[in-house]
């Protein structure tokens, strides 16, 4: 599988431009987290968690989000080389979709794209694991936290740039927009959106809550582990 070509079609003129968030706005839970425990298995996924106790510790006092990020990286992708990650990305969106996106989210995102919008995905995870997803609902534009790879294409446990949540959303809108972009809508579920929503005619918050018919219970314990809450 070759590289995938990234998401950048710019806008006709006076085109809407609607930004979507990912995790927990068009998805039930945090995909970075359930890619990471599909692809490592059981046993290699609570054996990282033990080894990522240090990181889950200092996350808990500094509550740097793109820290701990980083360090589920370090701890399980480094060394990946690009082709198979974006092979895996390809195969664990075609597994677990139909489980995974919000009904009342989708009907949104296919309503803009009827009425001719720009549809932009905005989301704190790593581009090269969501664009599957982005692929899938044919968005226009895909902005995400990049993965850094080195030389040989393979993954180093680091990110090219910074965490994609809060301020950085609308850098990463204005880089690509313009300075003055203005979104038609915008959508999200966490204060890492906050931002986005301020520069966005239609904004909302926590407005989707479907979930699909084909969706598992969520895992024993309640709510996810503090390091996957990391948009």
């Amino acid at each position: 599988m070759g590289r995938q070509p990234p998401f950048r079609q710019p806008p006709r003129k006076d085109q809407a431009i609607v930004a979507f968030d990912f995790d927990g706005t068009l998805t039930i839970r945090d995909s970075f987290t359930e890619f990471l425990r599909w692809r490592a298995g059981p046993a290699a996924w609570a054996l990282g968690l033990v080894r990522m106790a240090p990181a889950v510790a200092t996350y808990a006092r500094d509550r740097d989000r793109g820290r701990i990020k980083a360090a589920s990286v370090r701890e399980f992708l480094r060394g990946v080389d690009r082709a198979t990650l974006e092979a895996d990305a390809e195969r664990f969106a075609g597994r677990i979709w139909r489980r995974f996106m919000r009904p009342d989210a989708l009907a949104v995102w296919n309503a803009w794209g009827d009425r001719g919008a720009h549809r932009v995905i905005v989301t704190a995870s790593p581009e090269t694991t969501v664009a599957p997803f982005a692929r899938r609902l044919g968005a226009e534009a895909l902005l995400g936290t990049p993965l850094l790879f080195d030389a040989d294409d393979r993954v180093t446990g680091a990110f090219a740039g910074p965490n994609c949540r809060g301020e950085e959303k609308v850098r990463r809108l204005r880089t690509v927009y313009g300075d003055d972009v203005r979104l038609a809508a915008a959508y999200g579920d966490t204060s890492g959106d906050t931002e986005m929503l301020e520069i966005a005619g239609e904004k909302g918050f926590r407005v989707f809550t479907g979930r699909p018919r084909a969706s598992r219970p969520e895992p024993e314990g309640g709510r996810a582990r503090p390091w996957s809450l990391i948009g």
